[in-house]
């Protein structure tokens, strides 16, 4: 009777040991969430320009094709709007960044020059914004001291502004991969004239474009966390869209010339 005694403990222990370890198995480790909306301005930047190199190009293909131009005149146009396309989003996103640069720094001149002039007003300022998001006055009040005596100018501009004075807008690197992402998606219907003939290019043309434009919208989804399926299918029936009635158009024009 007495032997039983230590078997007994040793059955409730090694129950509880069982119990620990499967509770520690179903508890997932912590693991550092890595978010993605600070991919947004260059995801945005490269999605566009991908999109809009496949579906303008490939319009405007499928535009002269319905005409029933030659292989020859098709892929001018293809490379024609190819250059064309590249240089407007260039000269397109240089201009607004430039623009958005210029605001930019604008607003952190206007507020460096009340930093000089009215110091005590600019953080009795920065403490109400620090208030007005959930801090208690004193702690506000500290916060708002310390990132002053550190970097006033800096503060203003991120809380006050809402600008990152250290990443302004660059224009000329928008510049560069707008213009590049535009090439590389005007490449994809130009290759599939340029292996295919005949009215096979034309179907090429169709076929290619909007699966690429599946994959880049699953791709953009991807990087930005959003649904796949519902991004694929909006860039999808958008590039179709446009495909269709730019080919119906170069039909009707074609024809009435």
């Amino acid at each position: 009777m007495h032997a039983r005694w230590p078997l007994n403990g040793m059955m409730k222990k090694m129950k509880k040991f069982q119990s620990t370890n499967q509770t520690n198995a179903q508890t997932p480790a912590y693991e550092r969430e890595e978010h993605r909306s600070h991919r947004a301005p260059w995801l945005r930047a490269a999605i566009l320009g991908v999109n809009d190199g496949i579906v303008s190009t490939s319009s405007i293909m499928l535009g002269f094709a319905a005409t029933n131009t030659s292989k020859a005149t098709i892929l001018t146009a293809g490379f024609a709007s190819l250059a064309a396309g590249a240089m407007s989003m260039a000269a397109g996103e240089y201009v607004s960044v430039s623009s958005q640069r210029d605001s930019e720094q604008a607003d952190l001149d206007i507020e460096a020059r009340e930093l000089e002039t009215f110091a005590d007003e600019e953080l009795e300022e920065l403490k109400q914004i620090y208030i007005s998001r959930g801090l208690e006055p004193a702690l506000a009040g500290e916060v708002a001291k310390q990132l002053h005596a550190h970097d006033a100018l800096a503060a203003h501009a991120r809380d006050e502004l809402g600008i990152d004075n250290e990443e302004l807008a660059n224009p000329l690197q928008a510049s560069i991969a707008s213009a590049s992402c535009f090439a590389g998606g005007s490449l994809i219907p130009i290759a599939a004239a340029l292996v295919l003939t005949g009215y096979a290019a034309v179907v090429g043309v169709v076929v290619v474009s909007l699966l690429a434009l599946l994959v880049s919208g699953a791709i953009g989804a991807r990087v930005g966390g959003g649904k796949k399926r519902i991004a694929a299918f909006r860039v999808l029936l958008g590039g179709g869209l446009a495909m269709l009635i730019t080919y119906f158009v170069g039909r009707l024009v074609g024809t009435a010339l």
